[in-house]
This record gives C-alpha cells, structure tokens and sequence, in this order.
C-alpha cells in the first residue's frame, strides 16, 4: 500500500484554516486532522517537554484526538488516556518519525494538515520539508484588516500578545495584529522558496469560500486527486469528519472553538476589504504600516 506525503496549509491563525482543512479533509482520498503541532519539535520529548513548560497543553489536544481515532476507532476519555500512554512510549522518537507513522496509518489517503504553529517558526516550516521533501503546501492568506479584527476577537487578543504583536512606539503599548500577519507572511514565503514551484499553491482565502468548486477543483487537479461531482459534493459537508465536534473530557478541542460548535460550510459572499484607512483595533486611528500595505499588494490585496 502507497504512502502519501501530506499537504500542509500554511496560514496566519483565523484565515479560514480550519473550515478549508475540514472541507479538503473529506475529500475520498485524503485525511484532515486537526492540528497535529508535531513538527515544533525535534524529538516528541522535546515537543512536550515545551509545551507543558510554556503551559500549552491544548496544544497536544489534536494529536490525542488523531491517535485516539486512528488507534481505537473513537474519542472517548479512554480513549484519550491510551493516546497519552502512545506518546510516552515513544518519547524518545523524532517528530518525523512519529508522522510518518500517522501517515502509514491512514495510507493510501492523503494527511490534511493545517497547524497554525508551524508558521511561526520558520525551524518547523524546515523540519516539515526534511520529513516530508515531496509534500505538497498550499499557502492560504487572508485581508489583514478582517483577519486582524478575527485575532482580536478572540480572547480579547490573547493570541496576538502571546506573538509578541505589540506596536511599542505608543504608551502604552499597542496590541496590533498586524506585525503577526506581516511576520508570519514573510516567513512562509521565505520557506516557500526552498519549495519546487510544482508542490505549492497560493490561495486566497475568500476566493475559496466564494466560489468553492473552482478552487476545490483547482486543487483537487494540482494534487492529481479524482474529481467530480460527487467529490465536491462530499466536500461541502466538513461536518462529516469525526474531527467536526468538541471532544471528550481533556481533549475537547484541537481546533477552531468557532468552528467546532458550528463545523458547516454555509454560502455567504465575503466582501472586499481595503488596506487604507483607520485600524478598528488601534485608539489612535492609526492604519497599516508601510510594509503590510506593500506585502498585502504583492499577494492580491487591495
């Protein structure tokens, strides 16, 4: 039986990445997961070792809820505890290893992958492509102004904070998401050039979710997996996955909280945005930097 490399999504956080994974994950021959985050460390030891000393622990909750389906066929407390005990024994492993692994598991279909994390350091973006040299990587971006407005509305910004995207200039200091998005562009970009032009694609995010079947169809056709109605008609339903839900009791998440509650794909034409004017997150009224302005021009932005 064939294994297949994985397709990874390389995003800013909320840019659509967890609908889009969801709704290729069904696909008959591939596999979305929720975010794996294997590849922010070398060794599993290490990766767990960071985790529990920077106290993100729901970062691992993907991988039990991964290893707790594959492994026991349900995401049950059980489950989850077996999933736990499945990692200890191989502490000692490489990261690549242990998704090479999962990989083998769900061969012949093709792993989905979309963990935000990895596009935060470009070390992790390298780590994927010394595992994985034949993957395949789409790059999905989306308007910093909506995504900025998406980061800030999640737990008062928390997510920005953490990042460290801070304009220090003012007094205090401002949370302005728009250093993440710019730092997080331009390092999978960088990435991206050590990528053959025939493994990756640039995607916008609100082009897909307007006109899904030409875009779906496009990947689809890159990836050289079957198409037709059917195909698409199974990937309008990302509720299907066994990912799609809360999970059980320690391992309730893994993904998009948003999504999780409401995992549907419902049509809504996604409007333009413009890079000029006052940033909804700033007291002061200021817009965006040159830079971002720059960037979000050279990638289709306006």
């Amino acid at each position: 039986m064939s294994v297949s490399q994985p397709l990874f999504i390389l995003a800013a956080p909320r840019s659509f990445t967890s609908l889009i994974c969801a709704m290729l994950g069904q696909h008959p021959q591939a596999y979305g997961v929720p975010e794996l985050n294997l590849f922010l460390a070398d060794t599993i030891e290490e990766l767990l070792k960071d985790i529990f000393s920077a106290r993100r622990t729901n970062l691992l909750v993907g991988l039990l809820r991964t290893v707790s389906q594959l492994y026991a066929g349900e995401q049950t407390i059980e489950s989850v505890d077996m999933a736990s005990r499945w990692f200890s024994r191989r502490s000692d492993r490489p990261t690549g290893e242990v998704y090479w692994e999962l990989c083998r598991q769900v061969a012949p279909l093709k792993i989905v992958d979309k963990s935000p994390g990895y596009s935060f350091f470009l070390d992790s973006l390298h780590r994927i492509r010394k595992t994985f040299p034949d993957a395949h990587y789409i790059h999905l971006i989306r308007h910093p102004r909506p995504q900025g407005e998406s980061v800030m509305k999640l737990a008062g910004g928390t997510l920005a904070i953490r990042a460290g995207s801070v304009d220090r200039s003012t007094n205090p200091p401002t949370v302005d998401p728009q250093y993440l998005w710019y730092g997080i562009q331009s390092n999978i970009l960088e990435f991206l050039k050590t990528v053959p032009a025939d493994r990756q694609i640039r995607l916008r995010g609100e082009d897909v979710l307007n006109e899904p079947q030409l875009y779906f169809e496009k990947v689809c056709r890159w990836l050289n997996l079957a198409w037709d109605e059917s195909v698409f008609q199974a990937m309008l339903r990302p509720q299907d996955s066994p990912y799609a839900c809360l999970g059980p009791y320690r391992a309730s998440l893994g993904n998009d909280p948003n999504f999780l509650k409401s995992p549907t794909y419902r049509y809504r034409s996604i409007a333009p945005s413009t890079l000029e004017g006052a940033l909804p997150w700033r007291a002061d009224r200021k817009g965006f930097l040159s830079p971002v302005i720059q960037l979000a021009r050279e990638l289709g932005y306006e």
